[in-house]
């Protein structure tokens, strides 16, 4: 069987009607408010990010996490506080990301919970920067079920990859890919999909042909080429790419820079998803990286009460009013965002 089969196919086996209808709901409701231009929000989540951690052995530069740049407190998600969260929503769930900030194998029971989702027929997804694949833990990722692992590798020789992984040895990283393809091999298993995740900057645009080629002698199933987000962009940024499609930003005449994307006012993952940080909050999006729009806290309230509360409906109608007064909104990809 083809390998984008084995993911797709492995994905269409944990549908069930319970989801399909909640994705019916979900998907009429985001399309009853663009019509109405007023917030309709029917269903639940068809997809959710938890954190598992905000800790990261890197130092990435345009990561919060990577700069040691939280406000928020740093911690570990609870294996008790997730499965409580699991129990209550995976029978609504299509997908759940294990990832928000920090890597999420630094939480040692990371993949018990991977494991426990699995369990629960859930689609799970994580991604990594690959340093802690080592040949046990690629074992574990293996056995736990995960349904697709997500490796970044933003370069394709240790000067280049370095650049912006700072502090990241890149053998150590195709060496975790080498371990997982080769336990997947001695278990026989289909999963993980195994996708080369290469967020493109100028550093390392150059290298695209070489990631695929590594990709292919290591046995990956997938290469994904990612638009950078910059947060300093509007002078420009030396992240920048400067092959127009790989670049979220577009230099002006008067020599300033802007996002590509008009911000259109309304929002998909706002209807269909949101994330759980590791202490418990909810928040809209991965764009909400230090947790600044707190719309509710789920060690005081339901799941289900969040998602339909006063404050959701109010930030809902505040995004369909004008997403460029929204700060998290106005450097979003949605709409822009395109993989290759």
């Amino acid at each position: 069987m083809p390998l984008f089969w084995n993911d797709s196919f492995n994905f269409i086996r944990k549908i069930t009607p319970r989801r399909a209808w909640n994705f019916a709901l979900v998907l009429t409701s985001y399309y009853l408010t663009r019509l109405l231009r007023r917030p309709v929000q029917w269903g639940l989540p068809v997809t959710l990010s938890v954190e598992p951690t905000t800790a990261c052995n890197l130092r990435c530069p345009e990561c919060p996490s990577g700069l040691r740049a939280f406000s928020r407190d740093t911690g570990n998600m609870k294996e008790d506080f997730f499965r409580s969260t699991v129990d209550d929503l995976h029978r609504d769930l299509f997908y759940l990301y294990f990832y928000f900030q920090g890597e999420p194998y630094i939480n040692p029971k990371f993949l018990d919970m991977v494991k426990y989702a699995h369990a629960r027929r859930i689609f799970t997804i994580t991604s990594t920067n690959g340093h802690f694949l080592n040949s046990e833990n690629a074992r574990r990722t293996v056995e736990s079920g995960l349904d697709r692992l997500i490796i970044s590798v933003d370069g394709t020789t240790q000067e280049v990859y370095e650049q912006y992984r700072v502090e990241g040895k890149l053998e150590a990283v195709l060496q975790g890919a080498r371990n997982v393809v080769a336990w997947k091999k001695k278990l026989g298993a289909r999963h993980p999909h195994i996708v080369f995740q290469f967020l493109v900057v100028r550093p390392n645009e150059h290298q695209i042909p070489d990631i695929y080629r590594i990709a292919r002698e290591i046995g990956v199933d997938e290469v994904k080429l990612k638009t950078a987000q910059v947060y300093d962009y509007e002078h420009g940024n030396p992240l920048i790419p400067t092959i127009d499609r790989f670049a979220r930003y577009r230099e002006q005449a008067d020599g300033t820079w802007k996002v590509k994307n008009a911000l259109n006012n309304h929002c998909w993952k706002l209807w269909h998803s949101c994330v759980i940080t590791w202490d418990g909050l909810v928040v809209p999006c991965c764009f909400d990286k230090d947790a600044m729009h707190r719309l509710g806290d789920l060690k005081k309230q339901s799941f289900a009460k969040v998602w339909n509360s006063p404050t959701y409906y109010a930030f809902r109608r505040k995004l369909l009013q004008g997403r460029d007064q929204i700060d998290i909104c106005t450097n979003c990809t949605e709409g822009c965002s395109v993989f290759f």
